[in-house]
């Protein structure tokens, strides 16, 4: 495992804790001790990289109960109870219901750390099953997914990652087009809230005379036309996420009751008196500098400081261009897959064209000119140079620079036409295979992301 695994041992009697600890820590393993299974439970997640060893005589919430709470978190994750001579039998039946073994009072710290090495095994195998259930559907799926190999993006990979399952607040920057709702889907989708709504909004198309109701809803007769209860997002995202897109358009008399509902995770219905208590994440996403829209006045400093928990800056395209044409492959086949049309193979006159635009609606742009070009085949080449003809082409950049990007791009272009084949490659390109390895090496392209 690529995480130190870890040991959490859960007994009420403080010797027992210590003894234990001490014998697992001998054996080179991280333990953490407590002594309830309650604080055990805030510990835990579905990506937990080890064990539990827990006593099934505890004063409150005993083993049993506990094993019960830990399957809704992950139904994977091992649990190893310690019983008396008189819970052997309750323990038999506990493994009948999940329970990964049991250890019989008084056990030998050998059997203690061989059960535990076993079940840490078994742990290590099942996460790493999961990434690589992961990585595949990452790699043959279709749909929108998050895409890139330049730092910035493997970046906001790594970031969503960590923070997705934690349920923390997330303000999501980005000019338009980068991708801002894709992101807030991604933190949605890897957390244990996926199987609760992803609710969007976007606050720049709501009215304000009309902005409360759609957040909070309302209760009959709470205006002229409330002529029945209403859900809002606020509570129809209970237990998922809400996303509040173009956050900087809200208007401010309703930025105080969202900063309300941040604090005290409660809505009021309009025309209601009633608080009703909402678990849900909030991702926050704006086109602008919010910062700087609080220093101007339009927007509260409060909420912003409250909103900024973790932040995610999404880069627009012109400064990812050595994505573009992974992104222009992927989307030329999702628009194939859509259309049931021929993917057409752009040449390497349109794919440098391509890099020499600005891509000023960024992704969204990129992808909407992908659709076309597989519509209109042939006859989309003039369109793409009137296109490019225009003023959105990016700065003058060293030869050195250029000479690069366009060495990548022909290096990437011929991969995807060979599905990842090296020896189609340096047919292609006409290049030793010791040359093409070092290009590949250079640009970290790896042959295996193209089959």
């Amino acid at each position: 495992m690529t995480v130190q695994a870890k040991v959490l041992f859960i007994d009420d009697e403080k010797h027992i804790r210590l003894a234990n600890k001490q014998t697992l820590e001998l054996a080179d393993l991280d333990v953490i001790i407590e002594d309830c299974a309650e604080k055990g439970l805030e510990i835990l997640t579905r990506e937990w990289p080890g064990i539990v060893v827990c006593d099934i005589r505890l004063p409150q919430m005993d083993g049993l109960q506990f094993l019960v709470e830990v399957q809704k978190i992950d139904h994977d994750l091992p649990v190893i109870l310690i019983t008396g001579h008189g819970d052997v039998s309750t323990a038999v039946n506990a493994m009948r219901d999940g329970a990964y073994d049991f250890i019989e009072k008084p056990y030998s710290a050998e059997r203690l750390v061989k059960t535990v090495l076993r079940g840490l095994e078994k742990r290590a195998l099942t996460l790493e099953n999961r990434n690589l259930r992961r990585e595949l559907e990452l790699h043959s799926a279709l749909g929108p997914r998050i895409i890139g190999r330049t730092p910035a993006m493997e970046q906001l990979r790594s970031t969503i990652a960590q923070v997705a399952d934690t349920g923390a607040d997330v303000l999501v920057l980005g000019e338009t087009g980068t991708g801002k709702e894709l992101v807030a889907r991604a933190l949605h989708e890897n957390s244990r809230r996926r199987v609760k709504n992803f609710v969007a909004i976007n606050c720049g198309a709501v009215s304000e005379s009309i902005m409360e109701s759609e957040l909070f809803g309302h209760e009959a007769g709470a205006f002229t036309d409330a002529k029945s209860t209403r859900i809002g997002k606020f509570e129809h995202a209970n237990g998922g996420t809400l996303l509040l897109d173009e956050i900087e358009s809200m208007p401010l008399r309703v930025q105080i009751n969202l900063l309300r509902v941040l604090q005290e995770r409660c809505i009021e219905r309009l025309g209601s008196n009633r608080l009703l208590p909402v678990d849900l994440r909030v991702v926050a996403a704006s086109k602008v500098d919010l910062r700087e829209a609080s220093e101007r006045g339009s927007f509260r400093e409060d909420l912003y400081y409250r909103l900024n928990v973790v932040c995610l800056e999404i880069p627009p395209l012109r400064e990812r261009r050595e994505d573009i044409p992974l992104l222009f492959h992927h989307f030329l086949l999702v628009a194939g897959h859509r259309y049931q049309q021929e993917v057409p193979t752009p040449g390497n006159a349109q794919m440098s064209a391509l890099l020499s635009y600005a891509w000023p609606g960024n992704v969204r742009e990129l992808r909407n000119f992908a659709e076309r070009y597989v519509l209109l085949g042939r006859q989309f080449d003039w369109s793409l140079e009137k296109m490019l003809s225009g003023e959105e082409k990016i700065q003058s950049q060293s030869f050195a620079k250029q000479v690069e990007c366009f060495e990548r791009d022909l290096l990437e272009h011929a991969l995807v036409a060979s599905k990842g084949s090296i020896k189609d490659v340096m047919a292609s390109l006409v290049l030793p295979r010791k040359t093409l390895y070092d290009k590949m090496q250079k640009y970290g392209l790896n042959k295996s992301d193209y089959k």
